[in-house]
C-alpha cells in the first residue's frame, strides 16, 4: 500500500512535470476485480518496462516513443491480478539495449525472467551474463518495424536459431500470419522452442479461415510452436471484451494447451503509425483494463486445469521458473 508520504511525493513530481510540460498519463491499472481463482505461481508472460529516458535512453532508430512505465507500477498491476511471476520483454524502442528490461527483472528478483533483443555485436559472453541475470530467450520484433517479407524473416529467424540452439533459449517473434506461413518449415525444424506473440498476428475480424491461421494452429498442434494469447486488443477492435477473439483463443488452446501462455502486454504501448506523429513524439499508452481482460481467460479456457497449464506449468517450463 502506498504511504501518505509516497502519495505526496508522487503528487509533487507530477506537478513539477506539468510545470515543465512533460506530464504523462500513468500506465493502465485494472479497474475490474479478477472474478476467478488464479492459481499459485501464475505468470504474466508479456510485459515491458519503459524506464526514465535519462537513465534508459531510447534507440535513435525507433518508430515510436512510449510513455514511462515503472517496475513499481507493474508490481501494483500484478498484485491486483494475483499474479506472482512475470516475463519482461525488451521493446523495439530500445534497440538491442536490454538495460530497462534488466532493471525490471532486478526489481522483481527470482519471480521475473527476461526476453532480450540482440544483434551480431552481442557476444556469447554477453549471453552468458544475460543467462545469469534471468534472460531466457530473444525476440525478433518484425511487425513493429514493418518487416513483412518472408525471405527477410527466414534469414533473421535462421540466424536467431543458430545462436540459440546450444543455449536452450527460445526464439520469440512478433510478426504476421503471412510471415508465419512463410517460415513454417523452419519453425517445424527448429531445435529450440519458438514463441509467437499476440495470437500470431491474427486479426479477429477476418475470421478463423484467414490465410495463415491454420498454419499457426498446425505448428501449435505439433508442439513446434508456442503462442501467447496476449494483447487481444491488437487482434480485435471490439472493446472491452473482444468477443471476436474468443474462437481464436479456443482454437489455439484446443490444438495444444501445453503450448499456450498468457500475457497482458502491459503497459500497452501504441506503436501504430499516426499521421503527423513523429517517432520522437510521445505516443500515449493504451488504457486497457487488464482485470476485465484477464477475466476473459475463463471464457477462453473454462477448465481450471487448462488455465493452470497456461498460467503456471507452461511458463515454468518455457522460462525456467
Amino acid at each position: 500500500m502506498l504511504s501518505r508520504r509516497n502519495v505526496l511525493l508522487a503528487s509533487v513530481a507530477a506537478g513539477m512535470a506539468m510545470t515543465r510540460g512533460e506530464a504523462h498519463a500513468r500506465a493502465a491499472q485494472p479497474s475490474t476485480p479478477v472474478n476467478f481463482d488464479v492459481p499459485a505461481h501464475a505468470c504474466d508472460c508479456h510485459t515491458h518496462i519503459h524506464g526514465d529516458p535519462k537513465k534508459f535512453p531510447f534507440f535513435a532508430g525507433r518508430v515510436y516513443t512510449p510513455e514511462p512505465a515503472s517496475p513499481e507500477e507493474m508490481a501494483t498491476l500484478h498484485k491486483a491480478l494475483h499474479i506472482e511471476r512475470v516475463v519482461i520483454v525488451t521493446p523495439s524502442v530500445y534497440g538491442t539495449d536490454n538495460s530497462a528490461t534488466l532493471f525490471g527483472i532486478k526489481a522483481r528478483g527470482n519471480t521475473a525472467r527476461g526476453v532480450a533483443v540482440i544483434d551480431d555485436k552481442t557476444s556469447e559472453s554477453d549471453l552468458d551474463k544475460m543467462q545469469q541475470e534471468g534472460f531466457r530467450g530473444i525476440r525478433l520484433n518484425l511487425a513493429t518495424g514493418g518487416i513483412n517479407d518472408p525471405n527477410v524473416a527466414r534469414a533473421r529467424f535462421g540466424a536467431a536459431v543458430e545462436r540459440m540452439k546450444t543455449r536452450g533459449w527460445h526464439v520469440q517473434l512478433y510478426t504476421t500470419l503471412a510471415v508465419i506461413s512463410g517460415i513454417k518449415d523452419l519453425v517445424a525444424a527448429a531445435p529450440v522452442p519458438v514463441v509467437f506473440d499476440h495470437f500470431g498476428g491474427a486479426q479477429a475480424a477476418l475470421g478463423l479461415e484467414q490465410p495463415g491461421f491454420s498454419d499457426l494452429v498446425a505448428l501449435v498442434r505439433s508442439g513446434k510452436a508456442h503462442v501467447k494469447i496476449s494483447g487481444a486488443y491488437r487482434a480485435s477492435k471490439l472493446a472491452p471484451d473482444y468477443q471476436d477473439v474468443v474462437p481464436f483463443a479456443q482454437a489455439l488452446i484446443a490444438a495444444n494447451a501445453d503450448r499456450i501462455v498468457w500475457g497482458t502486454d502491459w503497459p500497452h504501448p501504441d506503436s501504430s503509425q499516426v499521421p503527423g506523429r513523429k517517432a520522437t513524439d510521445i505516443a500515449p499508452l493504451y488504457q486497457i483494463d487488464d482485470g476485465r481482460l484477464f477475466n476473459q481467460l475463463p471464457v477462453w479456457a473454462p477448465d481450471a486445469a487448462i488455465r493452470k497449464k497456461i498460467l503456471v506449468d507452461n511458463p515454468a517450463r518455457l522460462y525456467g521458473f
